[in-house]
């Protein structure tokens, strides 16, 4: 049984076929899924479908993407939403200078508005980082001794950075790409990481595993990336999940 730290089923490519995904999820292995939000809309979605569904949990924020978008309102929005009991960490945040979709000084200072609003929810963080390693880097870094939790999601850093991550006592989540053909720093980190302290996740409708690469992707298909990495480290898929599902729950208090 696998836990799905990190998907976005509220997203319109699911609108077609929701329901039933959903209903048809623990009979593919699926015991536990969070559903993360992106912007306020989302994240509102996200408490809706775990309030629908008892495996469903739900992340709350706001993504670097539309940090711009974010009045100091809605962080007091977040904080309200972030009381509700399945309601278990506060994502995705961070930085993205790939597409700079707003500007680098608003996303560092959204970062760390949210994650000085997961300290006094006293829930973890999940962390998007692209392009920003060094910035994500000092800004957690600082951080690190007041949060309560921290994962790295899809993690696409090089491993020597994931070692420094792992030393400060983050989690580390890999997805669909270690998957790939071209994929050398997800695989090396799966390679290397103590097991203790990886997640995994799909980060659904995105990143699809091989061989569904550039198709919708969906939490069942989750046991793909579980195959690759416990082929990678010489050990049995179930044995993984098993590790996996600990040490999701542990981290979500789920």
């Amino acid at each position: 049984m696998f836990f799905d730290t990190h998907a976005h089923l509220d997203d319109e490519r699911f609108d077609s076929d929701r329901q039933a995904l959903i209903e048809g999820l623990p009979e593919r292995g699926i015991s536990y899924v969070v559903n993360v939000g992106a912007d306020m809309d989302s994240s509102r979605r996200s408490v809706e479908l775990a309030e629908q569904y008892p495996f469903i949990y739900a992340a709350v924020g706001v993504h670097p993407h539309t940090a711009e978008e974010i009045e100091d309102s809605d962080l007091d929005v977040l904080l309200e939403m972030a009381q509700h009991p399945k309601v278990v960490a506060i994502g995705e945040i961070g930085l993205d200078y790939y597409y700079d979709n707003s500007p680098r000084d608003i996303q560092r200072k959204r970062f760390i508005d949210q994650l000085e609003l997961s300290i006094k929810a006293a829930l973890p963080v999940v962390i998007h980082s692209r392009d920003a390693y060094k910035d994500t880097m000092d800004i957690l870094t600082e951080y690190k001794s007041r949060l309560k939790g921290c994962v790295l999601h899809c993690y696409s850093g090089s491993w020597e950075m994931a070692e420094t991550y792992l030393k400060m006592g983050f989690f580390i989540s890999l997805g669909g790409p270690v998957t790939f053909k071209n994929a050398a720093r997800p695989v090396q980190v799966a390679q290397n990481i103590d097991l203790s302290r990886l997640l995994l996740e799909t980060d659904c409708p995105y990143l699809a595993p091989h061989p569904f690469r550039g198709q919708r992707n969906d939490p069942g298909l989750i046991s793909l990336t579980a195959e690759k990495i416990a082929r990678l480290r010489g050990m049995e898929t179930e044995k993984l999940a098993e590790i996996t599902l600990k040490n999701a729950c542990k981290f979500f208090k789920v």
